[in-house]
């Protein structure tokens, strides 16, 4: 076993030592900007402090809000993670908890969706610390003349809003589209159905990128790290749906007074049986019911304590009379009752209760009734909803939160996808990287040893060596030793000395023989061993002849073999 620990503790030892010197070896990588070619709308990497110019916070207040918390005072940073796999590297970080915080920036040039070219947005999010409750969306601010980065507030006209949110055990992904009815003028939020997220990437402590695919066939597709967790169509796949109904329900429409919606009614034609009692009660008396033997009606179940003593600040004039509390009789609890006794109520056999008619079919039945429909005014077909969907010139995060230090970075709107794939590839994907190799292991000790050698083979051999080195030790402990066997008296010799059936015995062999017998015997009673020498002494008196004849040769009966065997 000490064997065992030893060789573990050596692996533990030798990994541990090879990672120190590989970490030893390698610096932090310096964070080199990289913008792709390409037809780009917006992009942002935060290689400076371009709060207050580039990006604006918010002056405006929330309304239907207590002015101590309407104003937008959260705090927001340009630095790096605290963290950073790449040196140099920056972002925007929300700073403040149990705030509200409101940032925007304009775009190169508004994105125009009647030019008929995709849309594709993405960005990233690091929450350094595990999420509570709060959002990490932006808004894609509709294109408007009058429009001021400092107006921005929860009420400004956004065309997209698109990202995480989380509070509680509550997660959603964001994809909300605001369209313009060209009928009447309104404009409404339809969401997408709601995608499946994993927990982690609100806790794990990593970057993640969030990246929306808006086609101009009006499919979508959400992605996260690259990976798609939800996809539909603008016409199919919204609640609720871009295109109104043909037709509404008619708000105006009543039931009418004579609307019969009855499916079944009581038979008018039925008649109670003469023989119909309704008098008689659902349960009666059980008239052959009898009281059990060792019943106790003159004792009560419960009897004051006798052993109660009155307290002494007890007032009887403000307290009133003082009562001994109640305890079980103990008469009783070997009873088979105690009180009064009375007999059980059993069903009535001749019970039939209240006489209804049976239930018939409604001759008269006209269905369940339903308002009427009538056309809906507000409807309109748009069999391509994209090209109608609300111009932005703006990206604005307009957030609630409470937790802290949210780092966004590497913003990107382009309506091609190729030059977002390659951002991610030139950015997000190297510092993926990077964390992944740097993140402490959460895997068990099994994992982690496994893992381990995968990455080093040569550890293989510590492993095998260590899980076979127990099995030899038990094996040689276990078998090495051959178990007593019984033996035939004749191969019974400890030694080559001659034995009595060679020559005559001698005191020595004689003791010999007794210590044999006593580990191979069990202890004698001493009653027993009282019976046995009073027959060895008669023996020895009838013997006496001989062992004058033979006085060379002493008797294996002898006082001495008696003393051994008493010992």
């Amino acid at each position: 076993l000490k064997y065992t620990l030893f060789l573990i503790c050596i692996s533990i030892y030798l990994i541990n030592c090879e990672d120190v010197v590989n970490e030893s070896k390698t610096e932090k990588p310096q964070y080199v900007r990289r913008v792709p070619e390409g037809p780009i709308h917006f992009i942002e990497t935060f290689e400076t402090n371009i709060i207050g110019s580039k990006w604006i916070r918010s002056r405006a207040k929330k309304d239907g809000v207590e002015d101590e918390i309407a104003k937008y005072d959260g705090e927001w940073s340009i630095e790096s993670s605290g963290d950073s796999v790449l040196e140099g590297d920056k972002g925007l970080v929300l700073k403040s908890k149990a705030k509200h915080h409101a940032i925007a920036a304009k775009l190169n040039r508004p994105f125009v969706f009647t030019e008929d070219k995709p849309l594709i947005i993405q960005y990233e999010v690091k929450f350094q610390n595990a999420l509570e409750c709060g959002g990490a969306y932006v808004k894609l601010v509709e294109d408007k003349s009058n429009f001021k980065l400092e107006d921005f507030f929860d009420k400004t006209s956004f065309s997209i809003m698109f990202g995480p949110d989380k509070c509680g055990t509550e997660t959603k992904y964001h994809f909300i589209v605001r369209f313009k009815n060209p009928v009447t003028g309104n404009v409404e939020e339809h969401h997408a159905k709601k995608s499946e997220l994993l927990d982690a990437i609100f806790s794990d402590g990593k970057t993640h990128l969030y990246t929306l695919i808006l086609n101009t066939d009006n499919t979508f597709k959400m992605l996260i790290d690259r990976v798609e967790v939800n996809s539909g169509s603008l016409l199919n796949d919204l609640s609720p749906s871009i295109n109104p109904p043909k037709e509404i329900v008619d708000p105006n429409d009543k039931k009418p007074e004579t609307w019969d919606d009855r499916e079944k009614i009581p038979d008018p034609d039925a008649v109670k049986p003469e023989d119909w009692d309704e008098n008689e009660p659902k349960t009666i008396v059980d008239s052959k019911a009898t009281k059990p033997d060792g019943w106790l009606e003159d004792e009560e179940e419960m009897i004051p304590d006798p052993t109660a003593v009155q307290p002494e600040d007890w007032d009887e004039s403000t307290d009133g009379e003082w009562e001994a509390p109640k305890i079980d009789n103990p008469k009783c609890k070997n009873a088979a009752g105690c009180g009064k006794w009375s007999a059980p109520s059993i069903p009535n056999p001749k019970y039939k209760g209240k006489w209804k008619p049976p239930m018939i079919e409604n001759p008269n039945y006209q269905g369940q009734w339903e308002p009427r429909k009538i056309p809906n005014p507000d409807f309109f077909e748009d069999e391509n909803p994209f090209k109608s969907l609300l111009p932005f010139s703006a990206v604005g995060l307009e957030l609630w939160s409470m937790t802290d230090n949210i780092y966004f970075d590497n913003f990107i709107i382009t309506n091609d996808e190729k030059v977002a794939e390659q951002f991610a590839e030139e950015n997000w994907v190297v510092k993926n990287k990077l964390e992944v190799a740097n993140a402490p292991s959460g895997d068990s000790v099994v994992d982690s040893l496994l893992k381990a050698a995968n990455e080093k083979p040569w550890l293989w051999a510590v492993y095998l060596l260590v899980v076979l080195m127990p099995i030899v030790i038990i094996t040689l402990f276990c078998c090495g030793k051959s178990s007593p066997s019984k033996r035939d008296e004749s191969d019974a010799k400890k030694t080559d000395a001659v034995t009595p059936d060679d020559e005559p015995v001698n005191a020595n062999t004689e003791e010999t023989q007794a210590e044999e017998l006593d580990q191979n015997t069990e202890v004698v009673d001493k009653e027993d061993l009282e019976k046995a020498d009073s027959e060895e002494e008669e023996a020895n008196e009838v013997e006496t002849k001989e062992e004058e004849v033979k006085s060379s040769e002493p008797s294996r009966k002898s006082p001495g073999r008696r003393a051994a065997r008493r010992e």
